[in-house]
């Protein structure tokens, strides 16, 4: 697991690196745009800074912030407990350190993501519509796909990637508005003669970097994420040892035309599946921030002898039909025999309520509702004001303690 962490790192930093050198680029020939002696070194300048301010936030509030912008609500386990002890179950597969937190979307489009910092500060996020769709082992395999993220340290990387994405889009955005409101080209037009072409020269690269440097940063940020998903399918089937749950689990959520309603392209290769798909866009064309659906589907109903990242490798090379590098030598040599288990025998939905329902126990919890779960699985709500200390279930007549906040 370390060597797949590390060799993540050091295929991606090449690629980080092209990102900087993008936002350098630039800064340097949108600050030549406005004054070509001192505009370059200024306009570098401007562009590190502002790197380096969403770096801070987002390093130390990242997280959060990615929480906050697609609408996560923190849940107790009374109130999934079934979401939490799987969660539990591939903490302790992924000999994580602690249990991340965990978060439910009140969205009915299928789909999940992981956050944080590292593997002591990460969390989980999971829509209500996964919940009301997926059996036991279908949501196992998404969790433990999310929790290999945490594990390969994928969650601050393409968090830190992310910010560099923005700061391109931003700093692309404020050139070109202030250039166009500003009416600068005429300002340019004026001056004398040396001054003035190389002003000129400047403008017209800089207006070519501005717009291309967001195209390629993003095919940039595209290609580290689609690796990234790739190595989290394969770490996480060696987590579950059941590859059929996550493939099962991917096909139901690049079936449903639901979209998400807060997200947008930076956030977007964070999720488990693409969630800016097309009404009608169909299976084989999810490919702009993931890899294709149906293809990760393939490699995992490819796994029939085995889980572990020799199988996966052979796995992907079998359904490309070519040699290609994927997972680092140092998980090719592992020859521990993983071998697959059986499928689960609750085979309905984890949650099986509709995901409105999940979505209004969210606002209820918001509201100071305290949930209670019996031994036969109802769950009942009590109100901000009950003051008993004990409430009796409606189904089986079981007496169970309530918990006061």
């Amino acid at each position: 697991m370390w060597e797949l962490a590390r060799s993540n790192k050091r295929k991606s930093i090449f690629l980080f690196a092209g990102m900087l050198l993008l936002l350098v680029g630039l800064g340097f020939f949108a600050g030549g745009a406005f004054d070509p002696q001192a505009g370059p070194f200024l306009g570098v300048t401007l562009a590190m800074f502002l790197w380096i301010i969403q770096l801070i936030i987002s390093y130390f509030a990242g997280g959060s912030i990615m929480l906050a912008l697609s609408g996560a609500k923190p849940v107790t386990r009374d109130m999934h407990p079934r979401l939490f002890n799987i969660v539990e179950e591939m903490k302790i597969a992924a000999n994580l350190p602690v249990l991340p937190k965990i978060y439910v979307i009140p969205e009915e489009a299928p789909n999940a993501f992981a956050t944080g910092r590292n593997p002591q500060k990460s969390a989980v996020a999971v829509t209500a519509g996964l919940l009301s769709r997926l059996n036991r082992d279908e949501l196992q395999g998404v969790i433990a796909h999310e929790m290999s993220h945490v594990l390969n340290r994928d969650i601050l990387f393409m968090t830190l990637v992310g910010v560099s994405l923005g700061s391109i889009v931003l700093l692309s955005n404020i050139f070109l508005r202030g250039m166009f409101h500003s009416g600068s080209s005429s300002r340019y037009r004026s001056r004398g003669k040396g001054g003035g072409q190389a002003a000129l020269i400047f403008l017209a690269i800089a207006i070519v970097f501005a717009i291309l440097s967001p195209i390629m940063a993003q095919l940039l940020y595209f290609a580290i994420s689609r690796r990234r998903e790739y190595l989290a399918d394969a770490t996480g089937v060696r987590l579950t040892r059941y590859p059929e749950g996550l493939a099962s689990a991917l096909e139901k959520m690049s079936r449903t035309d639901l979209v998400l309603s807060r997200v947008n392209k930076v956030t977007a290769a964070l999720y488990i599946v693409n969630p800016l798909k097309r009404k009608g866009m169909q299976l084989a064309d999810l490919t702009a921030t993931h890899p294709p659906i149906s293809e990760r589907i393939k490699i995992l109903r490819s796994l029939t002898y085995g889980v572990n990242f020799a199988a996966y490798q052979k796995a992907f090379e079998s359904v490309r039909g070519r040699p290609a590098s994927l997972i680092p030598k140092g998980g090719l040599s592992d020859a521990a025999t993983v071998a697959l288990r059986a499928p689960s025998k609750d085979t309905g939905p984890v949650e099986p309520v509709p995901a409105q329902r999940i979505a209004g126990d969210l606002i209820m919890a918001a509201s100071g509702f305290t949930f209670v779960t019996c031994a036969c699985g109802l769950k009942m709500k009590t109100p901000p004001d009950f003051r008993g200390n004990s409430l009796r279930c409606p189904k089986c007549g079981k007496v169970n303690s309530v918990n006061a906040a």
